[in-house]
């Protein structure tokens, strides 16, 4: 009888072995997502100089087909988007953020800070998702607005 129950705990201990291991590999891969997810969004604001890649009235610009054409082909879609206080949500793809750069110059210059957020499919771990581990932030370049 005590083989039986020692063959039961070996068993259990290699399932949860697996689990482990393939939550582990899972959190990589959207992480990977996210990062790249966040580099997209960084690069389109960056090329469109934030020109319509924050307007809340038109979803239909430029900046924001390229940024969900390139999220459908990576195949991000957070399932529980939740932005930080004083942070805006842009399709549920994306949170960010303008920040006003203050410069003695007559030139107003900005740069957005974007943050995107690892999807994990785990019951437990989805709880959790608000914590700042599982976010990935970036800033933009210095955007001149001056002209705008």
């Amino acid at each position: 009888m005590q083989d039986a129950f020692g063959g039961i705990v070996n068993l259990v201990l290699i399932v949860l072995f697996l689990v482990i291991v393939e939550g582990i590999l899972g959190m990589t891969v959207n992480y990977t997502k996210a990062f790249k997810m966040k580099n997209i969004v960084l690069s389109a604001v960056e090329q469109y100089e934030a020109s319509a890649c924050f307007e809340s009235n038109n979803l239909d610009t430029a900046c924001l087909k390229k940024i969900s054409e390139d999220a459908e082909s990576i195949g991000y879609s957070p399932s529980n988007l939740r932005c930080p206080r004083n942070y805006e949500s842009k399709e549920g793809l994306f949170c960010y953020k303008q920040m006003e750069v203050d410069n003695s110059s007559s030139r107003k210059q900005t740069y957005y800070r974007v943050i995107t957020q690892v999807d994990v499919h785990i019951p437990i771990v989805r709880e959790i998702m608000s914590l700042e581990f599982f976010q990935v932030k970036g800033d933009t370049r210095m955007i001149d607005i001056s002209n705008k």
